[in-house]
């Protein structure tokens, strides 16, 4: 009995079993073909807050395990910032002497003997008229000679003068205590019928003036030049942060991270470096103003006045705290940037 014969396989499939099997992995081509994934702009920006956060916590927490150096650092900045602040604190003084100053600022008008108190009154009106003054003071002769008694304790030995010398004057409180337009004013009254002479004394207070812009003037230039030592000393300090961490950083640009990435935590340790810095500023100058108050109020009461050390308020703290901050942020980036030029990764 003979076996029915089969046929041999040839490895080849059947046509329509072809376009089946051809139809069938089509999909699954295009399953294991690449994709495209686009982050939204939400997730990016969760994730560099995410990022800052970490390399702010991450650059304190390096501040703290090395405490004693890191605190002398910030005390150098500490010092830089203390002369400066300390001469802003005397300027603001000194404005507060200039306003002062400038409420007795005045004009001296003296009226011609001849005066009486009826022209002198009138006078008085016809000056307070003018658009340059604000408000005056009239001193008949009796008041003048009574003040310029009591004023020299000479009451006795002027007592039996016949006539008084002295005339009335008028004393002028002046819109501007600029000298050009205090002496415009001094002119148009010079013009005045019944006027002998009006006195302007403003050499005191020129002099004071011219003081104080020098005062500011290096109280600017110690600011600029101690903001350059913060800078100096916080570049310095970030500079062997960044030689100690040379090798991982080697490591995380040659996978692909931006200067912005690797500089990030050196930055937040400027920062931090800036704002301890402010703070031991704001301690040094509230323990110079305590251990300076009682020596300078004691020495104010004895020329029978009284002065009290300005101190910083909210404002100005916030402004010390600020600049040293920015001086701190400032000198990290630029020590940063320098070195980042230089490392290649291999």
């Amino acid at each position: 009995m003979k076996r029915a014969a089969t046929p041999r396989s040839t490895g080849v499939a059947p046509k329509g079993k072809r376009q089946a099997a051809r139809t069938s992995s089509e999909p699954s081509a295009e399953r294991r073909g690449a994709r495209s994934h686009q982050t939204r702009f939400s997730s990016r920006l969760r994730a560099w807050g995410r990022h800052h956060r970490a390399m702010a916590m991450d650059s304190l927490y390096r501040l703290i395990r090395y405490p004693v150096g890191n605190l002398l650092t910030m005390l150098a900045i500490a010092i830089a910032l203390v002369l400066p602040a300390a001469l802003w604190l005397t300027l603001d003084s000194a404005k507060l002497l200039d306003a002062e100053l400038d409420e007795s600022a005045t004009l001296t008008v003296y009226l011609e003997t001849t005066v009486d108190a009826a022209q002198s009154a009138r006078i008085d009106e016809a000056v307070r008229a003018d658009e340059g003054v604000a408000t005056t003071r009239l001193i008949s002769a009796a008041q003048g000679m009574a003040e310029f008694q009591q004023s020299l304790g000479i009451e006795d030995t002027l007592a039996g003068l016949d006539d008084n010398p002295l005339p009335a004057s008028i004393v002028i409180y002046p819109q501007s205590v600029e000298p050009a337009a205090m002496a415009q004013l001094a002119q148009r009254l010079e013009a005045f019928s019944g006027v002998d002479e009006v006195r302007v004394d403003l050499a005191w207070v020129e002099r004071l003036r011219h003081l104080a812009d020098l005062g500011r003037r290096v109280a600017l230039a110690l600011g600029v030049l101690f903001g350059c030592g913060v800078l100096l000393v916080v570049g310095n300090t970030i500079r062997l942060a960044v030689e100690s961490r040379r090798r991982e950083i080697e490591v995380v640009m040659l996978i692909g991270a931006t200067h912005a990435f690797v500089r990030r935590p050196f930055l937040y340790s400027g920062a931090w470096y800036g704002v301890g810095g402010g703070l031991l500023a704001l301690g040094l100058l509230g323990l110079g103003n305590h251990w300076l108050s009682l020596p300078v109020a004691a020495l104010a009461a004895s020329y029978g006045a009284s002065f009290v050390l300005p101190q910083l308020d909210v404002t100005g703290s916030t402004i010390l705290l600020s600049c040293s901050t920015l001086l701190g942020w400032l000198g990290a980036w630029l020590a940063v940037t320098r070195h980042l030029s230089s490392i290649r990764p291999r």
